[in-house]
């Protein structure tokens, strides 16, 4: 258990004020609700209680006296009773639902959104799963204390408030006698809810564990099967499952002891009763009617007593789950917009690097005082081994990480003085591992934007080459695309990602390596596909193929994350430096396969 994050571990006690605080904020647009709930579970509280003293009456004065009338009337209250309660409970149950389901969505909302605000390095450092269960599982949990526990609470106390008023109404004696088991259920209760609040910390720290490896090995399934690891992932997924099953049954133990306990000690206080209640009954100091009422009032009381105990671990669970959900939605790991940002019109696309140092943790620079400018229309490919720092060029070109010294400019203007939304809006990038959302061709291509016609969408598709395909498919631009595209080829992929950096009309487009993946045929396609794409535009290219930037207006080339070389093709290599080694490796290579 050392390397539990600590993300998982309930940090806190079973009860937060503080948590507790900040969760009743979600409840103030309900407030009207939760008061009706309040005054529903009083009523149904009070209703539940009033059947055993119409019992006492109707054997005490009705059977015992034989009288049929008042025996009569007295079903007929009992049953009207039953009715009115069953009509109660139903809109406290709606209602109580109703509010933790419009409580949860809220809650939801607000967490999904504050997840799409977070900056990439939460991302790199966060496993899927563990976002994933904060914005599921640990909401739901919430769900089941706003709706199940933190209303409906009120009515297990006051069902508890009013039985004693009844009890001690009828007999003060023997309602002590009633509660002399009352001290060992209450240290029962509060050894119960320690162990409990256990159980849920490895519970939930373990289900956290088995989402996390579920969504990374399901994504990766693909690699998992090529080198037949199958047996392997199957075993450390068996142990993971394991230790959530132990997790799991070990607080279903405590459950299994303390709920029997309840149950003997509800015994124990009835056969105390019927010692005490029926010597007084046959010594006439005590009716029929009030001994059977006690018994039922017994039975009554305990069952709110479980009822509670019930709520505490709902009450826990919750306070472990909103914990989480409030240290994900206080993560400030953030690129943030200045105050006031400078406005952008129109972008001509001049971009200038001008000594920027950037990097990913503390003082370990992947790039190292880089300086150079690109005119705003022109190509410009950047080339160099990998890890020389491509990528990271684009990822604080487009602000997904914020630079640690110098100064990137957009038209002489400094990005970090701009919005980074209005920013990445003049900017389209189209990478190497195309990931395509569920839905259709036409939504992946527009992303859902209303500004995007169908027109548009069909005119981006016929410019890089790919309305031949989605054409010939059976729903055309309407075809469902499964989940990350798995029914498209990766060149249609490719393609439908070329359409969609299109449709946004950027004035900056960026390709990361977007021709890697491809087969000759496709590239043709999209080779020329680009030479329109590219055209008015300033772009950067990211390329490993040499021979697909040979026309770039600028190339620069990178090494261990400096700018060592910047020219056109041609003055590169007659420099015979980097890019011509670079070159030369791959002109051997082409050599070696036509050969072959």
């Amino acid at each position: 258990m050392a390397d539990r994050h600590k993300d998982d571990e309930i940090l806190g006690k079973a009860y937060d004020s503080k948590l507790m605080k900040r969760l009743l904020e979600y409840i103030k647009p309900y407030k009207k609700y939760v008061a009706l709930a309040i005054i529903l579970n009083i009523l149904v509280a009070a209703l539940g209680p009033v059947r055993p003293y119409l019992v006492h009456i109707a054997i005490d004065e009705s059977i015992v006296q034989k009288d049929y009338n008042t025996l009569l009337n007295i079903t007929l209250l009992l049953l009207l009773s039953l009715i009115f309660q069953a009509v109660v409970q139903f809109f406290l149950t709606y209602y109580t639902e109703y509010m933790g389901q419009k409580i949860v969505y809220d809650l939801r909302v607000k967490l999904f959104s504050h997840v799409q605000k977070l900056a990439l390095k939460f991302f790199d450092k966060t496993p899927v799963g563990r976002t994933v269960t904060r914005v599921t599982n640990d909401v739901e949990s919430l769900n089941e204390m706003f709706s199940s526990g933190i209303v409906t609470v009120f009515s297990d106390v006051f069902t508890i408030i009013w039985i004693f008023i009844f009890m001690f109404y009828m007999s003060w004696d023997l309602s002590l006698v009633t509660l002399a088991v009352l001290p060992v259920l209450i240290y029962a209760t509060f050894l119960f809810r320690r162990k409990v609040r256990e159980a849920y910390r490895d519970t939930r720290f373990h289900l956290a564990r088995l989402n996390s490896y579920m969504q990374e090995h399901v994504t990766g399934m693909n690699i998992t099967q090529i080198f037949s690891k199958e047996k392997d992932e199957l075993n450390k997924f068996s142990c993971i499952n394991n230790d959530h099953k132990i997790a799991n049954i070990k607080s279903i133990f405590y459950y299994a002891i303390f709920f029997p306990g309840v149950e003997l000690l509800s015994s124990i206080a009835i056969a105390l009763i019927i010692w005490y209640g029926g010597g007084k009954y046959l010594e006439n100091t005590m009716t029929l009617g009030v001994l059977f009422a006690f018994i039922q009032y017994t039975e009554m009381f305990f069952r709110p007593i479980r009822d509670l105990s019930e709520k505490y671990n709902i009450l826990q669970s919750a306070m472990a789950s909103s914990e989480r959900i409030f240290k994900l939605m206080d993560d400030d790991t953030f690129v943030k917009n200045v105050d006031n940002p400078n406005p952008i019109k129109n972008v001509n696309g001049r971009i200038d690097f001008k000594n920027v140092w950037f990097a990913y943790n503390d003082d370990n620079y992947v790039l190292k005082d880089i300086d150079f400018s690109i005119e705003p229309g022109q190509t410009a490919a950047i080339v160099g081994a990998t890890g020389a720092g491509k990528t990271s060029l684009i990822n604080i070109l487009t602000r997904f990480y914020d630079i640690q010294k110098g100064s990137i400019l957009l038209d002489g203007m400094d990005i970090s003085k701009l919005d980074k939304r209005e920013l990445r809006k003049h900017i389209s990038i189209v990478l190497q591992d195309v990931y395509l959302f569920s839905g259709t061709v036409k939504s992946n291509i527009s992303l859902g934007s209303e500004n995007i016609s169908d027109e548009d969408i069909i005119n981006a598709a016929k410019i890089v080459g790919a309305d031949k395909f989605v054409s010939a498919l059976p729903n055309g631009y309407n075809e469902e695309v499964k989940e990350k595209g798995a029914t498209l080829s990766v060149g249609q992929k490719q393609l439908i990602s070329f359409a969609r950096a299109l449709a946004y009309n950027p004035q900056i487009l960026i390709l990361d390596e977007a021709t890697s993946s491809i087969d000759t045929e496709t590239e043709i396609i999209i080779q020329n596909a680009i030479e329109k794409l590219l055209k008015g535009r300033t772009s950067i290219v990211i390329a490993h193929r040499l021979s697909t930037i040979q026309n770039a207006d600028k190339i620069i080339v990178m090494h261990k994350g400096e700018v060592r070389e910047i020219g056109t093709h041609q003055e590169l290599l007659t420099k015979k430096g980097i890019y011509y080694k670079l070159y030369q490796l791959q002109y051997k290579d082409q050599e070696i396969t036509k050969t072959a």
